[in-house]
């Protein structure tokens, strides 16, 4: 079992532990802004089953139907992480328009916080470990449910305020205005996570940086050669995929010229982790003076 597929596993056993949790302190409180927090994290343990089901199908090694293999389907799931907690956001809107046209006075408040309050540290802890381990893994499943879960503390934050505010000034109106205004920031996470994960569905370049690096290390490796040109990338999960024209010298051998391009698909694999690389090889009539000059 890879390190990917036990922090999805583990996303699942924290978002049940968390729903019953936030379910007691509705339970003991009877706030609308408790009971949207409970609402989300339905969503967290929905979205964690999803998570964990295309990072296996993303682990699946390549086949005759998927050559190129089955990485996308993490941003697949990103996507629909992030729809969810659209999803998630509207229905706390709904129940705190509910709780503002009639509003009531809580009952255990302080209780209910209490219970909420460890609900929200297990999950700022969880976000944190998904998102840093996530980065790390390449794996956008998981930095997309960090980002959920995150979102998640910060609308408890919100609630946590909305509830104390309201026991103290006996404004129970307050309860579900501050639902409400928390479910708007859920709204702007959830677009955020669609559009971060669309970007890997329609084969956006790597960052700038990643580039930049890229080509240094190709400059490096390609001793021998004259130029590169017409570099491309695209990522899918934890795979980058790289093709780019590589100008020889008109009399080099194919030997020679096969040892140049396994030296620099080396090189970018060191670098990079997981690769794949295609190179064209093209005689040095072919250069066109631009991209990575070698000499």
């Amino acid at each position: 079992m890879t390190k990917t597929v036990r922090l999805a596993i583990g996303s699942l056993v924290v978002g049940i532990a968390v729903l019953g949790l936030k379910a007691i302190a509705y339970w003991l409180t009877g706030s609308v802004a408790l009971m949207s927090d409970a609402l989300e994290s339905i969503v967290n343990v929905a979205t964690a089953v999803v998570a964990l089901i295309a990072i296996r199908v993303a682990a699946t090694p390549a086949d005759a139907n998927h050559p190129y293999g089955h990485h996308k389907a993490e941003f697949f799931s990103a996507v629909l992480e992030g729809v969810m907690i659209i999803i998630a956001a509207l229905l706390i809107i709904e129940e705190a328009y509910k709780g503002f046209m009639a509003p009531r006075a809580l009952d255990a408040p302080f209780e209910g916080l209490l219970v909420n309050g460890c609900a929200t540290a297990i999950n700022g802890f969880w976000s944190w470990m998904l998102i840093v381990q996530g980065r790390r893994q390449r794996s956008p499943a998981l930095v997309a449910d960090g980002h959920h879960l995150l979102s998640d503390v910060v609308s408890s934050g919100g609630v946590v305020i909305g509830v104390l505010l309201a026991v103290v000034t006996g404004w129970y109106v307050l309860d579900p205005i501050l639902a409400g205004l928390v479910a708007v920031n859920i709204l702007w996470s959830g677009w955020k996570v669609v559009k971060s994960s669309l970007s890997g569905l329609l084969d956006e370049a790597v960052p700038e940086e990643t580039l930049t690096a890229m080509r240094s290390v190709i400059s490096a490796a390609a001793t021998g050669a004259i130029e590169v040109h017409d570099l491309k990338t695209r990522h899918a999960g934890k795979m980058t995929f790289v093709d780019f024209h590589l100008v020889v010298p008109g009399m080099i051998s194919v030997n020679e010229a096969h040892a140049l391009c396994d030296r620099i698909e080396q090189a970018l694999k060191d670098e990079l982790g997981e690769v794949t690389v295609t190179i064209h090889v093209e005689p040095d009539n072919q250069a066109k003076q631009r991209g990575v000059l070698v000499l």
